[in-house]
């Protein structure tokens, strides 16, 4: 069944231009989240994929126009080859466990990040949900997974480089448009607001192109404790700020 939309005004006492159009999530805690519960870690990253499910369906059915999930970082590689492992597999299954969600909350769903490196299993799994979602028209659920804001800003230039020594392109066309253009957010607005959980006050390699301009909140929540009560804090503490983007809404400021 799909879910029904819900009225920002009534939910959060929001005009619906006050919501940001982009939200993003730096999900952070799922460790901590099962060690103070004396749990393998594997049992906090199943527990914030459920997280995931309840986010992304509040942010559908308020209206929210873009998500951005920061999943797996390019680092994450570091970490244990059994934990790997299992949150590739875990990967693998919330991406056919989920369908349903994404197909019934008219979810659009792409992959921000490198393929290159991600198990056959796990890609196979992203271009079917990429391909079954294409045509929905509500949320854009990006999924940054394989994803490190600098390995991005190098591939960016990459391409641009070679499109210069091809001749497509003249050094002078290089501008700001081009350059967000080659990143692999293509398509995706700038995010509005940026969330970062388990009271971590780091970007840690995430948007930092992107990211310019955004509202930044840290709460002390626990992805796995990160309720849709706690989105809507966020989006209230986002509504009452002042945005200038670099100028003065009043020139005595």
């Amino acid at each position: 069944m799909t879910e029904a939309s819900l009225d920002p005004q009534q939910v959060l006492g929001l005009k619906r231009e006050q919501l940001p159009g982009h939200i993003a999530i730096i999900m952070d805690g799922n460790g901590r989240w099962a060690r103070q519960r004396g749990l393998p870690r594997v049992r906090g990253h199943e527990a914030g994929s459920e997280t995931v499910r309840e986010i992304v369906t509040e942010c559908a059915r308020l209206g929210i126009a873009c998500l951005t999930l920061y999943s797996f970082s390019t680092e994450n590689w570091k970490r244990p080859p059994d934990e790997v492992e299992t949150l590739m597999d875990l990967y693998a299954r919330y991406l056919v466990k989920e369908r349903p969600t994404i197909m019934d909350n008219n979810v659009r769903f792409v992959q921000v990040g490198r393929e290159e490196g991600l198990p056959d299993r796990v890609v196979a799994e992203l271009h079917e949900t990429v391909r079954l979602s294409k045509d929905n028209t509500g949320l854009t659920l990006a999924l940054a997974l394989n994803y490190g804001s600098r390995t991005e800003i190098v591939d960016a230039v990459k391409c641009i480089a070679k499109q210069v020594l091809s001749g497509k392109i003249k050094p002078d066309d290089i501008d700001q448009e081009l350059f967000a253009r080659s990143l692999y957010t293509r398509g995706l607005p700038d995010p509005d607001l940026l969330i970062r959980t388990a009271n971590e006050r780091r970007i840690s390699n995430f948007l930092l192109w992107q990211i310019s301009y955004a509202e930044i909140y840290v709460t002390p929540t626990l992805w796995p404790d990160f309720s849709k009560e706690d989105l809507h804090a966020a989006i209230k503490d986002f509504a009452g700020r002042q945005r200038r983007f670099g100028e003065l809404q009043d020139p005595r400021d």
